[in-house]
């Protein structure tokens, strides 16, 4: 008797991301970036006691079409301090680079190298780099530069012979023991983050001006944060989870 094809496997299941870490460092490209989702993680983790900072390429300046660059920069930096507040961040810091004209290279490798070698995370967050998230939705430019980055920094901070001038600046080599990506379309590991939707909306709610700026038809921030909460659970088995694709370092 022959045998038809088999069914094609689906993904393999989601694993629990741990508790075996103490500090985190997210790295992104704009205020807000955290907030669509990864935040909920983020409340998760300082609840229990871990240390999460920020660390944020731009200041958002080119986000706001009707507000000046410059005036847009102060609000949103003071929004996503607000935010990140209200799921236990306390430590957000900015870089220098302009928003929407990121561009990946040595400078902004070394910008990122240096705020792990400073922090001195166990586990660093960034966004997914390729074209496309989950749900097939297009990345934008900003965040594949600083997440294909993030991929090289990770290295540059743990070898003290790229970017000697770090030594310089009193700043010795650091090993990342993760990197986790949010956002892709292939996640590995997942955070359950049951009971934390409401820190999670309120984090992207403080980012009013730029809430206010969005197309009328762009989703709310609970319909938002619902929705890829939502997703997240769906695929971990539970009510609401962030999926992250993890890369162990160790």
């Amino acid at each position: 008797m022959t045998q038809g094809p088999s069914e094609p496997a689906g993904p393999p299941p989601l694993a629990d991301f741990g508790e075996d870490f103490a500090t985190v460092l997210c790295v992104v490209a704009h205020p807000d970036d955290i907030e669509y989702g990864t935040s909920a993680a983020v409340a998760h983790w300082t609840a229990a006691g871990r240390t999460v900072t920020y660390f944020l390429l731009t200041r958002g300046e080119a986000g706001i079409d009707t507000m000046e660059p410059e005036k847009a920069a102060r609000v949103r930096e003071q929004e996503e301090r607000d935010g990140a507040a209200l799921v236990g961040v306390t430590e957000v810091d900015f870089g220098t680079h302009r928003d929407g004209v990121v561009e990946y290279g040595l400078a902004l490798r070394r910008d990122i190298a240096r705020e792990i070698r400073r922090r001195r995370p166990d586990v660093v967050v960034t966004g997914h780099y390729g074209e496309r998230f989950v749900q097939g939705m297009l990345n934008q430019a900003d965040h594949r530069a600083v997440g294909l980055a993030c991929v090289d920094a990770v290295a540059d901070a743990g070898n003290r012979w790229i970017f000697p001038e770090l030594l310089e600046e009193g700043l010795e080599p650091w090993t990342v023991k993760r990197l986790c990506f949010g956002g892709s379309p292939t996640p590995t590991h997942y955070v359950e983050v049951d009971g934390l939707l409401e820190a999670a909306v309120a984090s992207l709610e403080a980012h009013a001006a730029y809430n206010s700026a969005l197309p009328a038809e762009f989703p709310s921030p609970r319909e938002l944060i619902t929705m890829v909460l939502g997703w997240g659970g769906k695929a971990a088995g539970v009510e609401h989870a962030v999926t992250f694709d993890v890369v162990d370092r160790r």
